[in-house]
């Protein structure tokens, strides 16, 4: 050491051991590659093909890849689509839909997803496919039954549409629902007014049908009486008369109260019962 400079002297090797070192910590850091939880990893190797799509994606953990090849990491669990969009209703008034949609890529065949579509495939597959099956589904309904009675039908035939368009985009379709439709202001009144009216005149007809089936359930009954009435008045002879008369008198007879009985004074013939009490 001379002149205040300071020698430093490797060992012998130690210039090659610390490039070594340097080497061997790049190279594993790009030989390896972790997926995490939800998510599955397409091999991209540079010298042999480009993307994988004969081999299953790389699934969830640790794995070491060759350095000069790439892992694409996608998200493989189920994700949600909120989509507003304008439609036309049959009469060609606007509707404006509120959708969401559940989809995730199919893993078996990721690699292909990334070859195909690549990872911007929510905007290049799923939302025009919605869009186009939303519209093609909306036009064939009025505004009326938007709003109220087929909004079940809507979505379900927007689902069936859009998973024929997706089977073989390499996503899968899990769902699909309508979450609010707006009408014109001036239609949805009109709308309302209608099913308001539409209620009412249902209530005066369960009315009307209410006191038309109590009116005949007392005509009904009516006719019964006078009916049992008829056959009491038929039965009730004379002689049948007389008959009940008499054993009443008897019965009357064996009784221990003082009574006057005289046989055939009253009308008819028929006992008459003079009692003291």
């Amino acid at each position: 050491m001379s002149n205040g400079q300071i020698d430093i002297r490797f060992p012998k090797g130690g210039i090659f051991f610390i490039i070594t070192a340097v080497f061997s910590v790049i190279f594993f850091s790009k030989a390896t590659v972790t997926i995490g939880s939800g998510e599955a990893g397409v091999l991209y190797k540079t010298f042999g093909g480009g993307v994988v799509t004969d081999e299953p994606a790389l699934g969830e953990g640790f794995h070491l890849v060759a350095p000069w090849n790439k892992v694409i990491v996608y998200e493989v669990r189920q994700q949600e689509l909120l989509e507003k969009m304008k439609v036309l209703s049959s009469n060609g008034l606007d509707i404006l839909l509120e959708l969401s949609a559940w989809y995730q890529p199919q893993t078996d065949q990721l690699g292909l997803l990334h070859q195909k579509k690549g990872q911007s495939y929510l905007d290049r597959v799923i939302k025009p496919s919605i869009r186009s099956a939303a519209r093609s589904v909306v036009g064939r309904y009025t505004p009326e039954q938007i709003y109220s009675s087929k909004r079940d039908a809507i979505q379900e035939e927007i689902f069936a549409e859009t998973k024929i368009i997706l089977d073989d985009q390499f996503v899968q379709l899990n769902e699909v629902l309508v979450r609010d439709v707006t009408l014109p202001p001036t239609i949805k009144t009109a709308i309302e007014n209608k099913l308001k009216q539409e209620q009412e005149f249902l209530e005066y007809e369960f009315t009307i049908q209410k006191a038309q089936k109590e009116a005949e359930r007392q005509r009904i009954d009516a006719e019964g009486k006078a009916a049992a009435n008829r056959i009491l008045n038929q039965s009730l002879t004379t002689n049948i008369l007389k008959e009940k008369g008499i054993q009443a008198t008897i019965e009357l007879a064996k009784s221990p109260n003082s009574k006057v009985i005289v046989v055939g004074a009253g009308k008819d013939g028929l006992p008459l019962i003079l009692g003291n009490n």
